[in-house]
């Protein structure tokens, strides 16, 4: 197929936020003339400033935030939302084990496009919910970050797929000289997350070469959520029975069980017979509750080895040769509970062990039957992620007048080995087990270690992503326009990338209960030529024009424009716009993924009120499929801001944007579920002998479309504020997002399209905002920082749209001495007053931790020396 966008370079307007306060982002500012390369242009320049709106960050300010990983620092920024993920909540459920990435404007870590030193990676093996496909920035450790550029708006005109809402370009030290070892330690106020971390950096440089190294260690102990006081019970109703409205989230699937009739699952009493039976307080109604939360990862435990090298060689006066050389081998633990079963094991009416083979008078006598078991015998479940990520880029660099160039070859691999080894059974051989009569499971304490071996299993999981790429540009002028020059930049680049994300042959056979993994396999290549043009009309005035052209092997061609301009009618006001043409290519996981089984928490509405059971979410499986015909996302965004400086100490900037997304990539299993729950081909029920019971659900049948749009608009403000006095340097700021519209739309019964959520609604906080203020004076500085997010209604999927989720506020401080000879050393706390995440009702944690963090107070304590 092939997909040609309507190309109308329509002059609108274009938002720039000027910088993030002290613990966000600040302007970065370059004193040489040399000509160089930003983030948002293949138009070189000669300072930092132009028409799109970029921030920075640099190491420093990076270092003042108190953070330990990149995914910490982009947690805090305002512009981040849905969508942004760290390795917090990672379980033996999850599909991307130990990844984080990052969401700006809540538009997705697939809509994100992240770079270093302006050049794609690879993504992930591993997608996150088994379809997003996410630069794992994991892969990137602190001590290697010069600064990390954020281009605020769409970029698919200059950079491609995946720019619709913005930019990450995290750039790499490359001009260090000399040797610096710091090392950094600290821990949580409430158990768990102990962290540790060495750095050393050194490097040459010369007139003609310079080598930057840096070798970097992480170690981060794992937090249980039994380690937090609001999450440490599945049973939320115990741990706040002040509230009428907590949700027991035991499972069902218990220890020794649930009894029930094949026939008839819903005929069915908890496990109170022989010798091993269900505990009094784990009863409610006819189920064997459990409680799963205390043996659950919240933040998995972490090591990661890093090795960065950046070098240049100048070859002649014209020419001068680079490399990049990175890799990673990062290593994860994470944890569940015992695997459950839902009526997937049976026994047979004369099974020697069946629990009721001596009691002639009970109805289950002789009746073949099943069960909800989980198999604790074989112990909790635990996956270890091994992953290596390598990446390696040799180009060429040069001049010839007044034109510059450069041309590179990428080579990027990630490499993810995921295993299971403990707690996990093979459902072939248990259900042989229970039919040889070698495992019962009613009785755990009569069964041999000879048949625990038996039923217990272990997985593996193996994913391989490569990306490779040659890309060129070339840029210069081209004619005097009203005495300045017109720059142009054209440039080509093909690239090949290829996932494979391959469980073993149970996974692939089904045999494999209580865990989640997904198979996807794909490939694509594409080639793009893309020009822009920068217009000098006045000394005040500039216009830049962006095209870039692509054709994709798998999906045709898309074409995207791009027009911006920067205005500066007076010395101290700016006044900046854009507007253009994104897209996001459909994922090779999305295109490619194979069978895979979910476990999401959903709402059976149609048994429920045919019944008049209960309308609460339960853990239901849900079998996903890829599309290989998806066609892209396609995305029109503007910006409008303005810049004004007051005076020397006060400035502020205020802008608006604006996205409108359509063809959204997704799956809504719930609207399935809830529409079409009544067809055989859609859902599959066990039989029922009352005819008004539609009957349980066995499994959903699911898949990705483009079946959404989304609208979102809304304004950044940044205020900067700097003070000198006799008792030191003192700079405030202000930087806060405000959501004035997020309208997700998805298809409704009818064919037409309904809001499926909106701005305050769940996970879409309204505001978000960080207020700082740094201070220096002689050999000490401090930072201090407070970090604002909105509050939002609860969850509507799981039935508490009614409730809402509190605001919350954090506050950071870091201490740094600079008295000792070449050496600093750093005091300082993240979320200093421990406050808690604010109580959701939609889930067993009982905070949303896609939103709010459970690490809690953390104090660490970091010394430097530099040689």
């Amino acid at each position: 197929m092939t997909h040609n966008k309507n190309v109308k370079l329509t002059l609108a307007a274009v938002a720039v936020s000027a910088a993030f306060a002290s613990t966000g982002v600040q302007a970065q500012e370059q004193d040489s003339i040399e000509k160089i390369s930003v983030t948002g242009s293949h138009i070189r320049r000669t300072d930092m400033e132009g028409p799109s709106p970029v921030a920075s960050i640099d190491a420093e300010q990076i270092a003042n935030t108190g953070v330990t990983d990149l995914i910490g620092l982009f947690t805090k920024l305002p512009i981040s939302g849905q969508g942004t993920f760290s390795t917090q909540g990672n379980s033996s459920d999850d599909t991307a084990n130990g990844g984080s990435s990052v969401s700006l404007r809540g538009l997705g870590a697939d809509s994100t496009l992240i770079l270093v030193n302006g050049r794609r990676v690879s993504v992930s093996p591993f997608a996150k919910g088994i379809d997003t496909a996410f630069v794992d920035i994991n892969n990137i450790p602190l001590a290697a970050i010069k600064r990390v550029d954020i281009l605020k708006d769409g970029a698919s005109a200059t950079y491609g797929s995946d720019a619709i809402a913005g930019v990450i370009n995290i750039i790499l030290k490359d001009d260090f000289d000399g040797f610096e070892i710091s090392a950094k330690y600290g821990d949580t106020a409430d158990g768990g997350g102990e962290e540790q971390n060495l750095s050393v950096v050194f490097g040459t440089a010369s007139d003609k070469a310079s080598h930057t190294f840096i070798l970097d260690y992480f170690d981060r102990e794992e937090i249980m959520y039994s380690d937090r006081d609001y999450s440490r019970s599945a049973n939320q109703t115990a741990l706040r029975p002040n509230d009428p409205d907590a949700v027991d989230f035991r499972s069902s699937s218990g220890i020794p069980g649930t009894i029930a009739l094949a026939s008839d699952p819903t005929n069915r009493m908890p496990d109170t017979f022989g010798n091993d039976v269900c505990a009094p307080e784990d009863i409610v109604g006819t189920l064997c509750r459990y409680d799963y939360a205390p043996h659950m990862t919240s933040v998995p435990d972490s090591e990661r080895f890093s090795f960065n090298y950046m070098g240049k060689y100048e070859l002649n006066d014209t020419v001068t040769a680079f490399a990049e050389l990175n890799g990673q081998n990062s290593k994860s633990i994470v944890r569940g509970a015992a695997s459950p079963s839902f009526n997937e094991l049976f026994m047979s009416g004369d099974n020697p062990n069946h629990p009721f083979a001596d009691d002639p008078t009970h109805p289950f006598f002789g009746q073949d039957l099943t069960m909800r078991r989980r198999t604790v015998d074989i112990g909790n479940r635990e996956k270890r992620v091994d992953t290596d990520y390598y990446r390696t880029i040799l180009g060429l660099e040069g001049e010839f007048g007044d034109w510059n160039w450069e041309v590179a070859y990428s080579y990027i691999k990630s490499e993810s080995v995921e295993r299971g080894v403990d707690g996990f059974p093979n459902s072939i051989r248990i259900q042989d087990a229970i039919d040889s009569g070698l495992w019962n499971p009613f009785e755990p304490s009569s069964n041999t270690q000879e048949a625990l071996d038996y039923i217990e299993t272990n997985t593996t999981r193996v994913g391989k992503s490569t990306n490779k790429s040659i890309d060129g540009v070339i840029s210069g002028p081209v004619m005097d326009l009203a005495g300045n020059d017109v720059m142009l930049a054209v440039g080509v680049e093909y690239r090949e990338e290829s996932i494979s994300d391959n469980p073993d042959e149970q996974f692939l056979r089904g045999e494999v209960f209580g865990t989640e993994a997904t198979q996807a396999n794909g490939e694509r290549d594409s080639t793009s030529i893309f020009a822009e043009v920068a217009l000098p009309f006045t000394d005040t005035f500039e216009a830049q024009i962006a095209l870039r052209h692509e054709d994709y092997s798998d999906f045709g061609t898309t074409t995207d424009p791009k027009v911006s301009f920067l205005w500066s009618p007076l010395d101290n006001l700016s006044l900046r716009g854009s507007w253009g043409t994104a897209f996001r290519a459909p994922s090779l996981h999305q295109l490619g993924l194979g069978r895979t089984d979910e476990s999401p928490n959903l709402v059976d509405t149609i048994r429920c009120n045919a019944v008049g059971l209960a309308c609460d979410p339960q853990e239901y499986t849900a079998v996903f499929e890829g599309n290989p015909n998806l066609g892209p996302e396609e995305s029109t965004s503007y910006n409008l801001g303005m810049i004004y400086e007051i005076s020397e100490d006060l400035s502020f900037s205020l802008d608006y944007y604006s996205y409108d997304i359509e063809n959204i990539i997704d799956s809504d299993t719930q609207f399935v579920f809830s529409n079409f729950g009544d067809d055989p081909n859609v859902v599959t029920r066990l039989p029922t002998a009352d005819p008004s019971d539609p009957g349980e659900v066995v499994q959903i049948f699911d898949s990705f479309q483009n079946i959404g749009d989304l609208e979102t608009t809304g304004l950044d403000l940044d205020l900067q504020y700097s003070l000198e006095s006799s008792m030191g340097d003192f700079r405030f700021g202000y930087v806060m997002n405000y959501v004035l519209k997020y309208e997700e739309l998805r298809p409704d019964a009818n064919g037409g399209k309904r809001v499926a959520l909106s701005e305050g609604q769940f996970e879409q906080p309204e505001i978000r905002w960080t207020t700082s203020m740094d201070w220096s004076k002689d050999d000490w500085s401090a930072a201090l920082a407070v970090n604002y997010i909105g509050e939002f209604d609860g969850d509507a999927d799981s039935g508490f749209g009614d409730k809402t989720v509190d605001s919350m506020t954090t506050v950071d401080l870091t201490v740094n001495y600079m008295g000792a000879d070449n050496a600093v050393f750093t005091l300082g706390s993240t979320n200093l007053f421990n406050e808690e995440p604010p109580f959701s009702h939609h889930d067993f944690y009982g905070f949303v931790n896609t939103i709010h963090s459970s690490q809690g107070r953390f104090v660490y304590l970091k010394g430097a020396y530099k040689f």
